[in-house]
């Protein structure tokens, strides 16, 4: 048995915005994760920059894509937005020559039916994993392992990788764009990013799975009401992530233009769910290496 999780909002929509996001070069941003503030209203910039939203003008935009430092902007001034780049101090390794002939996965992640839909936001869907000292012999990050269950072939879906600061995550590691495609179906997907030379922070490490509010990720969720028996279809864009559940609370999601920390799925009574007083968090494993 399949079981879903949906991030859908049903909400009114006021008139239509345009605009186009660009860099201090008026070189157009593709793939911006765009948030109406401290609202369940979001999109993401096509390929060309460019992006259509439904609201009011008295709203605020807040637009947020690695290698830029986060903006908030009215909605009267957003049909043409720049992005500053941002600095950051990435800490770049210099190796010489990297053994890598030891490696070990890390996580818990594990393939099952249970998935989480995106709706028609670009969420951030992230996992926490926390320093150790076994890590000591593999110190560096060579893979990203996750699961997903796509309705589309090709789905596009945008990896972010954070430093941990504390509380939330922070910086992006990484100041470019790591776009990968999944396949249809329950698939295992392993990310190459040993070019990277990523050392596990002390702090630890955020994993971030971006999904693109984009025409070509569109896959709408269909579903047959209990009490109507009609068939309901809502607007959803692919790909679904697997989820898994845990005692620890390592789960993040980035929405409403902020970071929440996902909390234990309190339930009273004696239940066999398997959320049951756990947190549900994206199958997500690392591949460390020497």
């Amino acid at each position: 048995m399949k079981f879903f999780f949906a991030l859908f909002s049903f909400l009114s929509l006021s008139a239509q915005t345009k605009g186009i996001v660009v860099d201090e070069n008026n070189k157009p941003i593709p793939y911006v994760n765009i948030w109406v503030e401290n609202e369940n209203i979001g999109t993401t910039s096509d390929e060309n920059g460019a992006f259509i939203m439904n609201i009011s003008e008295d709203k605020t935009l807040v637009f947020s894509s690695v290698g830029f430092e986060v903006k908030k902007t009215t909605v009267k001034d957003g049909e043409k937005v720049i992005l500053v780049t941002a600095i950051y101090n990435l800490r770049e390794v210099v190796i010489s020559k990297r053994k890598q002939d030891k490696e070990i996965e890390i996580g818990d992640a594990q393939r099952i039916h249970h998935r989480q839909l995106s709706g028609d936001k670009p969420w951030i869907y992230g996992k926490l994993f926390e320093q150790d000292t076994i890590y000591k012999k593999t110190p560096f990050l060579k893979k990203i392992v996750f699961y997903s269950d796509s309705d589309k072939k090709g789905a596009k879906l945008k990896i972010r990788i954070f430093e941990f600061n504390d509380s939330i995550p922070g910086n992006d590691l990484i100041n470019e764009d790591l776009i990968v495609k999944v396949n249809k179906g329950m698939k295992r997907n392993v990310i190459d990013v040993s070019k990277y030379n990523l050392l596990f922070p002390e702090k630890g490490i955020v994993i971030g799975l971006e999904w693109m509010i984009i025409e070509e990720n569109r896959a709408d969720f269909e579903y047959k009401d209990s009490k109507t028996k009609k068939l309901v279809k809502l607007e959803d864009y692919a790909p679904s992530l697997v989820v898994n559940y845990s005692d620890k609370e390592n789960a993040f999601t980035y929405s409403r233009g902020k970071w929440i920390r996902s909390k234990i799925f309190l339930i009273e009574k004696k239940s066999k769910e398997p959320w049951s007083n756990k947190v549900m968090m994206p199958a997500i494993n690392l591949i460390l290496s020497n």
